[in-house]
């Protein structure tokens, strides 16, 4: 079993940054890929980004590339989400999952209660 947290959320202008933290209980977080996720009002839960077991993989949405980072301590049984240069349109719950290294919300074990998210215009 794994549980998973996130902090980080919050207000932020547009062009602004924030860091997401997902923390996990348990032992075995290292076994797993994370995943973040999002979903916005009137939206389905969409992919964001997604990291490997040992970190050395990752990939992201074409929407967050070049201004997204995804990372992990596994040490720490932690994973990051670096949002930089946040626009209006990335306003969502941000939730991060354990499981696969997919981009499917299917193929997650594990999901925190989400984050939110605000960037103003």
């Amino acid at each position: 079993q794994v549980q998973l947290v996130e902090s980080g959320g919050g207000l932020v202008q547009t062009g602004g940054s924030l860091r997401l933290s997902c923390a996990a209980s348990g032992r075995t977080f290292s076994s797993y890929a994370m995943g973040w996720f999002r979903s916005a009002p009137g939206k389905e839960r969409e992919f964001v980004a997604c990291i490997s077991q040992t970190g050395g993989y990752t990939y992201y949405a074409d929407f967050v590339k070049g201004r997204f980072t995804i990372s992990r301590d596994n040490a720490k049984k932690t994973a990051y989400l670096q949002m930089n240069s946040l626009k209006p349109e990335d306003t969502a719950v941000y939730y991060c999952a354990a499981g696969l290294i997919t981009t499917r919300t299917n193929e997650y074990t594990y999901w925190g209660q989400g984050t939110q998210v605000t960037v103003s215009s």
